[in-house]
C-alpha cells in the first residue's frame, strides 16, 4: 500500500451541483404531492415535506461528516458499519410486519429501514474484499466470499419480505462482472470435481449477459406457466401442471439435440456437446424448478397477483391492479407539457386516485404537472448523474473507489429505472423509492451518505489506497 506524501483534494463539484439540483426537484415535487393548504410553510416539521426537509438536513450533516474522514479510514472502518447494519438487519426480523414487510426498526419517536442502509454498507464492504491482496486474482476463494457477502445479506432482506431491496441487490452481480468476477471458478469446481467432468474453462462469465437474458427468458416463461394445468385427450381425468409440461418439453429437446449431435459431429466433438448439452439441461432443469418453487410455495399472494397482472394471465377486474393502472393515467395525462405545478388531479393524495404518490409513485405527480418536457429534463439529469458517475470510476487508482463507484451507479440505476417503469406500467409494482425525489429519510440519508463517500474517495483520487 502506498500513499503520497501530500494529499491533492480534487472535489467533484458538478456532480454535487447535479445532486443539489436533484435534490430541489424533489422537494418542490414533494410539496406539490402533499401540500395541505392549511399548513403551507414548507419548513413544516407535521407534514411530510416539512419532515423531508429535516432527512435531508439529517442526510448531508452525516454525508458531510463522512467526507471528512479520511478515505483510508473509510475503508478500514467498512467491515465494522458492515457488521453493525447486518445486526439492524437480524433485530428488524423480530419486530410487528408494517404492509407485509418486517423492514422498520423503531428508534425513539423515528424508524429507520436497515435494509436502505444495507445498501451502501454492502456495496462498501464488496468493494473492502475485492480490493484485499488475498482476492485480487479471481479464483474460488475470491467468488465464495463475494456471493456469501452478497447471498447472506439478500437473505435477510428475503426474510423481511422487502422484494424491491432484493431485486436491487442484483445490481452487484454486474458490478462483480466489470471486475472479472464470475461463477467459473465456482462452477468448474462442481463440473469437474463434482460431477466428473473435465473443463478447464467455461464460457458462462464471458458471455454473463447473454446468459443473463435467456435466464430472464425462462423465468418469464416459467412464471406464466408454473399455476396452470394441462389436460390430454389420451389421459383422461389427469391434469398435467404447467412446470411438468416445460420439464417435459426441455427433456425432449434435449433428447432431440442429444440424437443430432452424436449423429453429426465427430467422436471428440460428441463427448463435448453431450457434457455441454447435460450441463445445460440441469441448470435449466433446476431454474424452472427453483422459480416454479418460489412462485408456488414462497410468494405470497398479492405478489402472485402483481405479477400475473403484468405477464396478462387474469384481467383486472376488481382492481388489484388499481395502483398502476391509476399512476400510468396520470402519467399519460400530462400530455407534453403538463397541466401545471400543484394542478395535479390523478396523481394528488387530495383525489386518493393514485396511492403512495408520495414514494413509489411519485413520478407520477411529476409527469401529470410537467408532462413529457418535463420528464424528460428529469430523465436527462439522472442520466447526466449515472454518467458522472461512470467518470468517476473509470478514474479511480484505488480498486476500492472503483468498485465501490460501480456499486453506487448500479444502485441508482436500478431504482431509477425500475421505479420509473413501475410507473409507467412495464414493470411490476415492487416497492422502490426514485432517489432524492420519493418521501423517505432512511432512503434519502443513504443516497446522500453514499454519494458523499464517493465524492471523497474520490477526491483522494491521486492517492493509492489499495
Amino acid at each position: 500500500m502506498s500513499r503520497s506524501l501530500t494529499k491533492e483534494i480534487q472535489w467533484d463539484w458538478w456532480t454535487t451541483i447535479i445532486v443539489l439540483v436533484m435534490i430541489v426537484m424533489g422537494v418542490t415535487n414533494l410539496y406539490s404531492a402533499a401540500y395541505n393548504p392549511e399548513r403551507p410553510f414548507l419548513f413544516d416539521f407535521g407534514t411530510l415535506y416539512g419532515k423531508q426537509l429535516m432527512w435531508i438536513g439529517f442526510g448531508l450533516f452525516l454525508g458531510i461528516v463522512a467526507s471528512l474522514i479520511d478515505g483510508e479510514y473509510i475503508r478500514k472502518l467498512t467491515p465494522i458499519a458492515f457488521i453493525v447494519v447486518v445486526i439492524l438487519l437480524i433485530a428488524v426480523l423480530f419486530t410487528k410486519p408494517i404492509n407485509g414487510a418486517r423492514s422498520w426498526l423503531g428508534i425513539g419517536p423515528f424508524g429507520i429501514q436497515p435494509s436502505e442502509f444495507s445498501k451502501l454498507t454492502t456495496a462498501l464492504m464488496l468493494s473492502f474484499l475485492i480490493a484485499q491482496g488475498r482476492v485480487k486474482t479471481v479464483s474460488k476463494k475470491t467468488v465464495f466470499y463475494v456471493l456469501t457477502l452478497v447471498f447472506s445479506t439478500m437473505f435477510l432482506i428475503l426474510l423481511q419480505n422487502d422484494t424491491g431491496t432484493f431485486l436491487v441487490f442484483t445490481a452487484f452481480f454486474f458490478v462483480m462482472y466489470r471486475e472479472g468476477i464470475t461463477f467459473d471458478p465456482i462452477i468448474l469446481y462442481v463440473l469437474n470435481n463434482l460431477l466428473g467432468f473435465r473443463f478447464k474453462q467455461t464460457w458462462v462469465g464471458v458471455h454473463f449477459i447473454p446468459v443473463l437474458f435467456v435466464v430472464l427468458f425462462f423465468s418469464i416463461i416459467t412464471l406464466y406457466f408454473s399455476e396452470s394445468t394441462h389436460s390430454f385427450s389420451f389421459l383422461p381425468g389427469f391434469d398435467l401442471p404447467g412446470w411438468g409440461l416445460l420439464l417435459i418439453i426441455l427433456s425432449l429437446l434435449f433428447v432431440v439435440s442429444f440424437v443430432l449431435g452424436r449423429n453429426l459431429l465427430g467422436q471428440r466433438s460428441r463427448r463435448k456437446i453431450t457434457s455441454i448439452l447435460l450441463i445445460v439441461y440441469l441448470s435449466t432443469v433446476s431454474l424452472v424448478g427453483a422459480i416454479s418453487y418460489t412462485y408456488l410455495n414462497v410468494l405470497q399472494s398479492h405478489q402472485k397477483v402483481r405479477i400475473d397482472l403484468w405477464l396478462g394471465k387474469i384481467e383486472d377486474k376488481d382492481g388489484k391492479d388499481y395502483n398502476r393502472n391509476r399512476a400510468l393515467a396520470a402519467v399519460g395525462s400530462g400530455g407534453f407539457s403538463g397541466i401545471g405545478y400543484q394542478e395535479a388531479i390523478l396523481s394528488s393524495p387530495r383525489s386518493q386516485h393514485v396511492p403512495e404518490s408520495e414514494t413509489d409513485f411519485i413520478f407520477s405527480v411529476y409527469a401529470e404537472e410537467w408532462g413529457f418536457m418535463g420528464s424528460f429534463a428529469l430523465v436527462f439529469i439522472f442520466t447526466l448523474l449515472l454518467i458522472r458517475l461512470v467518470i468517476i470510476a473509470e478514474r479511480q487508482k484505488s480498486r476500492f473507489a472503483r468498485v465501490y463507484a460501480y456499486s453506487v451507479l448500479m444502485i441508482i440505476f436500478y431504482h431509477f429505472a425500475i421505479n420509473i417503469g413501475m410507473n409507467i406500467g412495464v414493470i411490476p409494482v415492487i416497492g422502490i423509492p426514485l432517489p432524492f425525489f420519493s418521501y423517505g429519510g432512511s432512503s434519502m440519508m443513504a443516497f446522500l451518505m453514499m454519494i458523499f463517500i464517493l465524492l471523497k474517495l474520490d477526491s483522494q483520487r491521486k492517492e493509492v489506497l489499495l
